[in-house]
């Protein structure tokens, strides 16, 4: 029998994959911006299924906050009159559909071959113990320490070229 927790994630992770979808064919950028505010606030709902609180409070924080703000002020920003036309990749619609069902019957053919990785250090009783945050923060500064730095290098290399190309031409 399915149980109540397996259905709200199963009512989350359906209503992501919509969301995402919605947000990405809808025409008015402010309602593909709020479709993708409502798509982060059920990701934080799915990490709070998965008993990661500060994940959840992360998505929250960050991304339906900083990260939505930036995209709302990029769209009053760029104040666009006209729809953008773009070329399509495929010109047929019938051929680009065909590649989009080949694609999901091998991800669905693969997905039978997919196996569980060794397990790591952390046993759901010492996470319960030491709390979520912390053993995130032990594996990042710890094992995880040169990815960790190499992540804020290339977000700073990012911010400098986000600089860069946003100073106008008289200032270079």
């Amino acid at each position: 029998m399915i149980s109540s927790a397996q259905m709200i994630f199963a009512y989350l992770a359906c209503a992501i994959s919509v969301l995402a979808l919605l947000a990405v064919n809808m025409r008015n950028p402010v309602h593909c911006v709020l479709m993708v505010l409502v798509m982060f606030f059920h990701m934080a709902g799915l990490y709070l299924t998965l008993n990661a609180e500060f994940l959840a409070a992360v998505q929250v924080i960050v991304y339906a906050g900083a990260v939505l703000v930036l995209y709302l002020f990029v769209v009053f920003l760029v104040n666009l009159k006209t729809e953008i036309r773009v070329e399509r990749f495929i010109s047929s619609h019938k051929l680009g559909m065909l590649l989009a069902v080949a694609l999901w019957l091998l991800l669905l053919a693969a997905q039978h071959s997919f196996r569980l990785g060794i397990p790591g250090k952390w046993t759901i009783a010492a996470i319960r113990e030491a709390t979520h945050t912390k053993a995130l923060g032990t594996e990042l500064l710890t094992d995880f320490a040169l990815p960790f730095e190499i992540t804020g290098i290339i977000l700073l290399v990012a911010v400098v070229g986000g600089i860069f190309l946003a100073k106008s031409e008289k200032t270079r």
